[in-house]
């Protein structure tokens, strides 16, 4: 069976094998092994001791500053592309900047090979199910190992220093294929995740100079970029049109979080217009917000061959040279693609761009190889110069995949008395359906080759005896083994269905036109469940939601977990929560619709709010008003939990200027969140007491929502905090959020400006609530 997978490139298929094997991985091997690539190679060439890009005792910039004054306008060129061409002269070889680590080091793109001597690396779940952790020590904690593994690879030819990852797109509709990449719906949530997994990517072990990079991350795909090809509208040809509202509220907050916070070293601007203009080519949202409001300390660079696309499939410029000017003027430092290698030239000749122009993008890349020790010389003399092969796929670092499936897997629904599964009382597991005994399935998008695998089968089949049935071909399941199924099911002591999807029904360039479980996979669920003999506990194995009412609400469907694409541990993690070695304590970090939903909301349609008029129901948990499947936050325990908020404010008060408008009107419903304000540094603590009331121990996430005042089409709800806690059974501990009044409770206006508002707040802890008033 072969897979296909549309990269970025717009025109390029890889085609990438299905591994056969369960337990062990086949490898690709390539020639033989170089060493890392880097510049300033005395034992090469020792005139680089004289040039001052390699004097490693000069500043950075004056580093910097001195390559550019060496180069030829065609050397510069050769740097504001992904493959960077060697400048021999100068002893500067080849590099290639794109490598790809959105949940562990992967051969997506070319700056990445697997090899005899590095056969593999540590594959992580899916973003999405390490998103339902909610759990930023453990972002942070997958970022350090995947930059130790990068590391590793490089120091033996195998990897470059700079990752495109991750992905904190906003996962604003169920239906998009590459939801699965990212942290979820909320911005908060995503906002934790980008700068928590940047951290973990790129902050030095030693943090004896926190400008270096372990390696550079990157966030994407810069803005209102969630939609790939739906119903004949495709990402290279949308017009993503967005009210600056929800561009501020919404779109914008994981990639500001990014840059202030994470301190990341790139951004990537996307394929798709945003009002109009491709955002390669928008000098407001490159120069203007990336590099002006927020500061980035990195290099701008395009989604592969996107300025190409607004060239050729978008026509927004005339000419080629016209295009290269406009990505360039606009802020823009690396082509991902070969396009400005092409045109730029032609456009400094034809008076489109200045030499000065160009420079200024290459100082920005350099700066960041200068950062990553690039042109420090021999990497084995460097900090990590020691890290090889030894140092990849570890034990430890396979158990953190193992340990941040369990995490992330959601229990949606428990009947009492079904789960956890007694691994001796269960004599006979029947272990039903096509995502069962899968492999590669489990590792989801922009995945690299695992260390090994452990499928749900052989989790399952480690801990009792199983009996197994495809019970479909594959996940469209066109026609299922129902008699079969029913008969087993009636045998056996529990019944597990692994159903869902794979990258076939959602991935890059496809998005889905259904919120059903495919095929005849309902079918086989109910008829199963109607004979089993024991609990039916139903696995979904998807990226995004469904519509699985049918299950839900079957008294005879017992339980049912969601556990994403949970990478090459996954096998083993849903076994631990199946049979209670791990108690579940994810939660969903999306919302599940009804089929109901797609009738009312086109992909195309970017309002998050509500419009009644026209019976639009707005979108995510913060703004959608319809009825829902699963909610945001959903999930399950063996435990049970009880809140508290023991100590809160319920007036706090806002100090205004003695000649603030606001003091001398009863109009006033909210103040701006301006920056003399916002200094006060305005705050609170809310206390709260956890309780576990169960004998089961566990982790438990607490959400913070709060509902604030109805004014600027303010969100219903919105989280403002989430922790991540471990509690013995009957056991309870205090714990406190402390909230800023401007960063947590502001809401965006309709102008897109920030505001606080005056009037009662409801703050939202499991099902305790507490009333505050916001007053001048």
């Amino acid at each position: 069976m072969i897979s296909v997978f549309e990269n970025r490139a717009p025109k390029v298929l890889f085609i990438l094998g299905f591994f056969i094997c369960f337990s062990l991985i086949s490898v690709r091997v390539v020639g033989q092994v170089s060493p890392a690539v880097f510049a300033c190679d005395a034992t090469k060439d020792r005139k680089v001791v004289h040039y001052g890009f390699c004097n490693a005792s000069l500043g950075r910039d004056a580093r910097v500053a001195d390559l550019v004054r060496r180069l030829t306008l065609q050397e510069k060129i050769l740097n504001i592309v992904n493959g960077a061409g060697n400048i021999s002269r100068l002893g500067i070889p080849k590099y290639e900047w794109w490598s790809e680590a959105l949940h562990g080091v992967s051969n997506i793109g070319p700056g990445t090979n697997f090899s005899s001597l590095v056969p593999g690396a540590t594959s992580f779940p899916q973003v999405i199910l390490t998103a339902a952790s909610f759990n930023t020590s453990l972002f942070e904690a997958i970022g350090k190992v995947v930059s130790m593994e990068a590391r590793a690879m490089y120091n033996v030819g195998l990897a470059g220093l700079t990752f495109w990852s991750p992905n904190v797109n906003i996962f604003r509709d169920p239906r998009w294929g590459r939801g699965q990449e990212t942290p979820g719906e909320d911005p908060l949530l995503s906002s934790k995740y980008g700068s928590s997994y940047v951290k973990g990517l790129q902050q030095p072990d030693d943090n004896a100079d926190p400008s270096r990079l372990k390696v550079a991350a990157c966030c994407k795909h810069y803005t209102a970029y969630d939609l790939d090809n739906w119903k004949g509208v495709d990402r290279y040809h949308f017009n993503a049109v967005v009210t600056q509202q929800d561009m501020d509220d919404t779109f914008d907050p994981p990639f500001k979080s990014c840059v202030v916070d994470g301190n990341v070293a790139s951004v990537m601007c996307s394929y798709n217009q945003v009002n109009g203009k491709p955002t390669c080519a928008d000098p407001h949202l490159l120069a203007g917000v990336i590099r002006g409001q927020w500061k980035l300390n990195g290099y701008i660079v395009s989604d592969c061959d996107s300025v190409e696309v607004f060239f050729d499939d978008q026509h927004y410029t005339k000419t080629p040279e016209q295009a290269a000017a406009k990505a360039i003027l606009a802020g823009l430092d690396l082509n991902c693609g070969s396009f400005l290698g092409q045109h730029t030239a032609a456009a400094v000749k034809k008076g489109l761009l200045k030499e000065s122009d160009i420079d200024n993008a290459i100082t920005n890349n350099f700066a960041t190889l200068m950062r990553l020790g690039f042109f420090d010389g021999d990497p084995r003399k460097q900090p990590y110069g020691k890290l090889g092969p030894k140092d990849v796929c570890t034990a430890e670092n396979q158990e953190l995949a193992r340990d941040a499936a369990r995490q992330g897997i959601v229990l949606l629904k428990n009947t009492a008395g079904s789960l956890p599964l007694s691994p001796t009382a269960i004599k006979t597991l029947a272990v039903i359906g096509p995502n069962a005994n899968v492999t590669k399935t489990m590792i989801g998008n922009y995945e690299g080759i695992p260390c090994k695998y452990t499928t749900p089968l052989q989790g399952l089949t480690a801990l009792v005896a199983t009996k197994y049935l495809l019970g479909c071909s594959n996940v469209t399941c066109g026609n299922a083994q129902v008699k079969e199924a029913k008969k087993l099911a009636a045998t056996a002591d529990a019944t597990v269905l692994v159903m869902g999807i794979d990258q076939s029904l959602e991935r890059e360039s496809f998005d889905r036109v259904d919120l059903r479980l495919p095929g005849q996979q309902p079918l086989l669920i109910k008829e199963v469940a109607k004979v089993a003999k024991g609990p039916v506990i139903l696995v979904i194995m998807s990226g995004g939601g469904f519509d699985i009412s049918f299950a839900k609400h079957n008294d005879k469907v017992t339980s049912i977990l969601w556990v994403g694409y949970p990478g090459e541990a996954g096998g083993a993690a849903i076994a631990d929560v199946i049979f209670g070695y791990y108690n579940p304590s994810g939660r969903l970090p999306m919302t599940w619709y009804p089929q109901s939903y797609l009738e009312k909301v086109p992909m195309t349609n970017m309002n998050m709010r509500p419009d009644p008029s026209k019976g639009y129901p707005g979108r995510t948990y913060r703004f959608y008003t319809g009825e829902t499947i699963y909610s945001f936050g959903h999930g399950l325990s063996y435990s049970k939990f009880s809140h508290k908020i023991v100590k809160a404010p319920q007036i706090v008060s806002i100090p205004l200027d003695d000649d603030h408008v606001c003091r001398h009107s009863l109009d006033c419903n909210s103040v701006e969140a301006v920056e003399q304000l916002c200094k006060k540094s305005v705050t609170f603590d809310i206390h709260l007491r956890v309780q576990n009331k169960a004998r089961h121990g566990g982790s438990h996430s607490v959400l913070l929502f709060v509902t604030p005042p109805s004014v600027h089409n303010s969100p219903r709800k919105h989280l403002i905090g989430f922790e991540k806690i471990s509690l013995k059974g009957k056991s309870g501990t205090l714990m406190r959020f402390k909230v800023d009044v401007c960063k947590d409770l502001s809401v965006v206006d309709e102008l897109g400006r920030r505001k606080i508002a005056l009037g009662q707040y409801v703050l939202h802890v499991g099902n305790f609530k507490h009333t505050l008033s916001l007053r001048i």
